[in-house]
Parts: C-alpha cells; structure tokens; sequence
C-alpha cells in the first residue's frame, strides 16, 4: 500500500529522469527506425539498421546519430512523467478499498495514459521525424544529382559536386509550422499518434504489472531491481512490436518532405491503403526490430528508476537537509 502514497511531484521527476538516461541510450536506433519506415519501395538507401547507422556515420558524422534528440530530450521528461504519472492516477481512482485491479480496469488506466500523453508526444514526434529524416533525403537527392550529372556527361565523372542544401533546426521548423498552418501544424498526425499510443498503453501498462508481480517475493514487498527492469523490458517490447503498423503510418504522415517519386497521403486510411497497395503488408513491419530495441531498454530504465523512488530520495533530503 505504501507505493500508492507517492507523490505526484516524485512520480513527475521520476518519470523524467527516466525518460532522459533512456532516450540519450537508445536514440540511435530510434533514428534508424524512422528512416527504414520513411524508405519506400524503389528507393532504399538502406538495408538493415546496422546499414543505415553506418552509412549516418560515414555521411554525417556521429553525431548525425543524434540529429532530433534535442527535441526529444526536452521533451521526453514531461511526456513520460505524463504517462507514468497518468497510469497510476487512473489505476489509484479505479481500485478499491486497494483490492487488485481487473485486467479489464488494467486496460482502461492504460488507455487513460496513452491519451493523456498525446497532448506532448504528438508535437515532439513530428519535429523529430523531420530532423532524423532530413539526412536520409539529403543523401537520396545526392546520389541522384549525382546519377544525373553521370548520365549528362556520357558516362564521365562528375568534378563539381551539388552543394548540400542547409538541415532545418527544431525551431525553423516549429516557425514554419505555427506560421503557415498554426498550432494544428504541430499536431498533424495526431489521429494516428493516439491509434498508436493508446493500443501500446492498454497492451504495456497490464503486462508490465502482471509479470511485475510474478517476480514479487512477498504480496507487500517490492519487486527486485531485475525483476523490474526484464518486465518493463518485456512488456515494452511485445506492446512495441503490437502497434509498429500504426507506428509506420504514423511516420509517413509526419513526414512534411518526400524523398524523388515517394508517396504522398492524405490521411490514415489513405496511407494505410498505398502502403498496402505498393509495399505490401509486410511494410507495416518495417523498423519494428528497431522499435523494440528502443522500447524494451527505454521502459525497463523508466521504470526502474520509477520503482527504485530516486525522486523521493531527492525530495526527502530537499525537505529534511539534515537527514
């Protein structure tokens, strides 16, 4: 019962801290993921996540890695403590008299995080995509300047190369996107964010806390650190892998640029219909490998950190200096 009388503020830092030690981990394969779902048939600049993060490194360096964490790592604080803290308030208001929640009363908090978190994901994921993405179409428009100059010239190599055209900044584009179509610019995918968020919610928070308490010695004590950590690992990975389809269109919607003859949509169903059509359903799968990767660490750190109570460690000693 002691865990249910956490702070709102600890259950905040918690979230935060965890968000920020995960998100700086795993981020470049969170990178990789977005360029092999944006990739469509025909024109594919890479072959595998070990591919694309190599041909990054050779093309921008390593810290091109990195191009949209900025944006995440302001961010992921408020959007993870949003949704851990949303998670426990839903789960505290459906419990009673602290009995053990149903499975179905376990879905409903989650579904309640996963919404409630939308309101910060949304923004933070379309400024991400277009900064991890912009490598990836800069070099396809390379390498076809590149392909043309060759077959102007008769086959000769070319001498000058095309100058690269300048990466966009989180702030350009948030100008840009609040000028020319205002808040709703920075909510564009917001459909598909919920189709993905709320499903991974319902799917994660039930599981985690199942197989969390499989590994409790004691029905009032804590789970282990390990314990903690492989469930959260587990359970994100397999809510991960769950939603990746919606995951995919969510990211061709997002994309404001098109890499040379790449699809255009306008709205759910008519990317979920192209890509069907042109790539068939296997595509609904790409970067879902990546996906997990990114997700099982993210939460297993997210919530050992939220179970290990850092936050209330910081606040006890804030709030007796003497201790």
């Amino acid at each position: 019962m002691a865990d249910k009388q956490i702070s709102l503020p600890a259950k905040l830092i918690n979230g935060g801290i965890a968000g920020l030690i995960g998100v700086t981990c795993v981020f470049p394969i969170d990178l990789a993921k977005t360029r092999l779902q944006n990739q469509q048939n025909g024109q594919r600049m890479y072959t595998s996540m070990s591919d694309c993060l190599i041909k990054t490194i050779r093309s921008e360096g390593y810290f091109g890695m990195y191009r949209g964490a900025a944006v995440n790592l302001t961010l992921v604080t408020p959007e993870k403590a949003i949704k851990l803290a949303a998670n426990d308030f839903f789960r505290h208001q459906l419990s009673k008299d602290g009995q053990k929640l149903t499975l179905l009363k376990e879905m409903l908090a989650g579904c309640g995080a996963g919404t409630c978190q939308v309101i910060v994901t949304t923004p933070m994921e379309m400024l991400k995509i277009q900064l991890q993405d912009a490598g990836r179409i800069a070099a396809q428009r390379k390498i076809l300047a590149a392909q043309g100059q060759l077959s102007a010239q008769g086959g000769a190599q070319p001498s000058v190369e095309a100058p690269a055209a300048p990466r966009p900044t989180a702030t350009q584009l948030t100008r840009d996107l609040l000028r020319s179509r205002g808040i709703a610019g920075l909510y564009k995918g917001l459909g598909a964010t919920l189709l993905r968020d709320v499903p991974f919610s319902v799917v994660y928070f039930p599981l985690f806390a199942n197989l969390n308490q499989l590994g409790r010695p004691a029905s009032e004590e804590k789970s282990p650190f390990y314990v903690s950590f492989l469930a959260g690992c587990v359970a994100g990975s397999a809510a991960a892998v769950a939603v990746n389809p919606c995951d995919v269109v969510k990211t061709r919607l997002q994309s404001l640029q098109r890499g040379v003859n790449e699809d255009t949509y306008s709205g759910f169903l008519d990317c979920a219909r192209k890509i069907l059509r042109h790539e068939g359903p296997s595509a609904f799968l790409k970067g879902a490998y990546c996906r997990a990767l990114v997700i099982a660490p993210l939460f297993g750190i997210a919530q050992v950190v939220y179970f290990l109570g850092i936050a209330e460690s910081l606040l006890g000693l804030l709030q007796d200096p003497q201790a």
